[in-house]
């Protein structure tokens, strides 16, 4: 898309991330808020710390992913990255304008597969991510998340 730019996050993004996320969890109904925003933003400040974090930008930060490493391809040798998207959000102003795709395409870019985990009652994600080819692999009750909210395991894996 054009007019965004990605970008790895720093320090200093560490609030306008973590009010991001804050932001979703309080405007989602069914989602818990189990800390302050200030814990949100120590949150997203430890994966920036990690170098896990790409924002989106515009005028300023309108979403990030944090990313990690899942291992690698069992493909015969070929030894395809997988990479695991542990977070993506978007501001709230920002959907709709294919920003989040650009940040699946960072965790995508390099990888034979990308996985992630999405809770079961949003349905906005879960519509998101089918559209770029992830497919559900598996589901829990919840009983493994602190939230204690049924989820989804969903898959990408790039074409032979």
């Amino acid at each position: 898309m054009s007019g965004v730019a990605i970008r790895p996050a720093t320090p200093g993004d560490a609030a306008v991330l973590g009010a991001i996320l804050s932001d979703w969890i309080d405007a989602t109904p069914w989602m818990p808020r189990l800390h302050t925003r200030d814990e949100d933003r120590r949150f997203v400040a430890g994966m920036i710390g990690a170098g896990r974090v790409h924002l989106a930008e515009t005028a300023g930060p309108v979403g990030f992913v944090a990313l990690s490493a899942a291992g690698q391809d069992a493909d015969g040798g070929q030894g395809a990255a997988i990479r695991e998207i542990d977070a993506l959000y978007v501001a709230a102003g920002a959907r709709g304008r294919g920003i989040g795709r650009a940040l699946v395409a960072v965790a995508q870019d390099g990888a034979g597969r990308v996985e992630l985990w999405t809770f079961r009652a949003n349905t906005c994600a879960r519509g998101f991510y089918a559209g770029l080819g992830f497919a559900e692999i598996g589901r829990t009750d919840g009983e493994a998340n602190a939230e204690r909210l049924p989820d989804l395991r969903l898959a990408w894996e790039r074409a032979a």
